[in-house]
């Protein structure tokens, strides 16, 4: 079960603007990088669904920061069906992230108070999804579709919420551009876990850069 429900999470990602999204087979790996993100400061954590097994790992992770990573709302990403949702919900997901909108994952998700994030990738998307309950989209892949795109979409409908996933860098430009434009989050991966630092097990690079994003977030919302 959700240690946090849906409103718990959404102010979590929403209070520190990031959203790591990261995936590894070992998990005793994946826990150290939970570790140095909830060290760098972050509160929500998107493990993704990509691997064989990666439920396993999932679950090892989950009981490891409920210890260590007492705050800390891991979610599990790269779902695209109801039952992987509830699989990953029965492991304690506390949020489900997707690269597409699937109306009946919400349904799912709904009837736990579990926060639903569908990628989406037009306003009208956007829209079916938040007539299902999705309190928080995903604009996906961001680099793709880019910050106009969500600056466009907030002019008619500025109660959204949106998150952008996919080439999103850890630098104050790239960062700028998106809060600027008016997301309410981002989520991001492999540049923010370079393969090279994660072999050497350099959890404290992982540390710093999350410091270090965290910090031109904040700037960059004043």
């Amino acid at each position: 079960m959700a240690k946090f429900d849906k409103i718990a999470v959404l102010n979590k990602i929403g209070s520190t603007g990031m959203v790591p999204v990261f995936y590894h087979k070992d998990a005793e790996v994946a826990k150290k990088v939970v570790k140095a993100c909830y060290d760098g400061g972050v509160r929500a954590f998107e493990f993704t669904n990509r691997g064989d097994f990666a439920h396993e790992v999932f679950a090892e992770v989950v009981k490891f920061a409920a210890k260590e990573c007492p705050e800390m709302a891991l979610g599990v990403g790269s779902v695209v069906d109801p039952a992987t949702a509830a699989l990953y919900i029965q492991l304690g997901a506390n949020f489900v992230v997707g690269p597409l909108f699937n109306p009946e994952i919400a349904k799912v998700c709904n009837r736990r108070l579990v926060a639903y994030t569908p990628g989406c990738g037009s306003v009208s998307e956007v829209g079916f999804a938040q007539e299902v309950g999705c309190d928080l989209c995903k604009i996906f892949p961001g680099d793709v579709l880019g910050p106009k795109l969500v600056k466009g979409m907030l002019a008619p409908m500025p109660w959204s919420k949106l998150m952008v996933t996919g080439g999103v860098e850890p630098t104050q430009e790239n960062l700028t551009a998106w809060i600027k434009a008016g997301v309410f989050c981002v989520g991001m991966g492999s540049k923010l876990f370079p393969k090279d630092k994660v072999a050497a097990e350099d959890w404290a690079y992982i540390t710093d850069k999350c410091k270090e994003a965290l910090g031109y977030i904040a700037e960059a919302r004043k």
